[in-house]
């Protein structure tokens, strides 16, 4: 298993399948797994290629879900080796895409296919959904593939989604749960002049300052358990015309939410439009949901995966809900139970980027025991 994972994952290294191309590794798995009985479904939406495949057709339903699609690789004359054609030295893998997440496919195949070849006859389904457009817009990528999925009525009962989640060895973290993502963007409204008679004129940043101030110190909420408070933070600001003598008649924010299950949408809104309309401000918003929070309880698919990575590695793992947004958010609509198990995160879209081979062989070893504890 060892070669047969490692070399599987130097291949899908060498596809240059930078978002949203996906260079063709689906087809790869895909060949893979048609051969040990699943039927195959490959979705396009837009520029986006998405791989759907099952073994069986009862419950309960496993689904192994992740992204064929990498981040392009900066400057090349900065990596120490191609990073499209896979290095192994100092007992590392080097290339994009070996952490985040080529090195995780791999286990996914391999894991697979030796659970297969010794439970052929195993209770319930064994599926897969691939996209190419994890790592950008993500419009065409998974979310299609659940939306077409609940249209035909079908639903998972545990999905383990291959992010790297590692931080300093493997086993130490699963994801049971994202924080969701809500941006804003923010027009203030004043009235231009110029800056010699400010009389006549209505400066917005001085008129968005105090509320800017409050909505940067508010507690939106405690968190949970689980969770860490949500944060609000502005990432862009502009206003003025470049010149010095002019007052604005418009300033822009852009600002986001990291926010938790111990918040809605709705909630962290109304909060927003309640000190705007407070400090007596002309504004309009406009708001972009990247995603909603998601959270798994400590329940069956949480307890095989803690299960089989303290059995293959020794370590107690801790269940974490920090980092960013994944496709997970999509896939809880249709899944009771998602979690998130992958290698050390440490270089993802990095220079150099890399996965330890040491750990390659094992974590294809932890996929096969989850499934042998979720359907044998």
């Amino acid at each position: 298993m060892t070669n047969e994972t490692l070399e599987l994952a130097q291949l899908l290294i060498t596809k240059r399948s930078i978002t949203p191309d996906d260079a063709g590794c689906q087809h790869i798995l895909a060949e893979r797994l048609q051969k040990i009985g699943f039927t195959i479904e490959h979705l396009r939406f837009g520029e986006v290629d998405n791989l759907w495949a099952r073994r069986g057709t009862a419950s309960p339903v496993l689904c192994f879900a992740g992204h064929t699609d990498v981040v392009p690789t900066g400057p090349l004359e900065q990596w120490d080796s191609d990073p499209f054609n896979p290095d192994i030295r100092n007992g590392k893998l080097y290339g994009r895409g070996a952490a985040d997440m080529k090195a995780s496919l791999a286990a996914f195949i391999t894991a697979i296919e030796s659970f297969v070849a010794q439970n052929p006859d195993h209770k319930g389904s064994i599926a897969l959904l691939i996209t190419s457009d994890e790592e950008g817009p993500a419009v065409d990528g998974t979310v299609k593939v659940v939306e077409t999925l609940k249209a035909r009525n079908e639903s998972l009962d545990y999905c383990i989604v291959g992010e790297p989640t590692c931080v300093e060895k493997l086993g130490d973290t699963i994801k049971n749960g994202r924080r969701g993502s809500l941006s804003g963007y923010l027009t203030v409204h004043g009235i231009q002049g110029h800056i010699a008679y400010p009389h006549l004129a209505k400066n917005p940043i001085h008129l968005a300052a105090p509320a800017i101030a409050e909505l940067a110190q508010i507690e939106w909420d405690q968190g949970n358990e689980y969770f860490p408070p949500t944060t609000w933070h502005i990432s862009n600001i502009n206003g003025g015309t470049g010149a010095t003598n002019v007052i604005p008649g418009t300033v822009n924010l852009i600002f986001n939410f990291r926010f938790s299950t111990a918040s809605t949408v709705e909630s962290l809104q109304t909060k927003v439009y309640k000190i705007l309309d407070n400090h007596n401000l002309k504004y309009e918003i406009k708001w972009e949901l990247a995603g909603k929070p998601f959270l798994t309880q400590k329940a069956e698919l949480a307890n095989a995966m803690s299960v089989s990575i303290k059995t293959v590695t020794g370590i107690e793992p801790e269940l974490s809900t920090s980092g960013g947004t994944s496709d997970g958010r999509f896939i809880a609509d249709i899944c009771g139970q998602v979690v998130e198990f992958g290698p050390c995160n440490a270089t993802i879209h990095k220079l150099n980027e890399h996965v330890d081979i040491a750990d390659i062989e094992p974590l294809s070893r932890i996929y096969q025991k989850a499934m042998e504890q979720l359907l044998i």
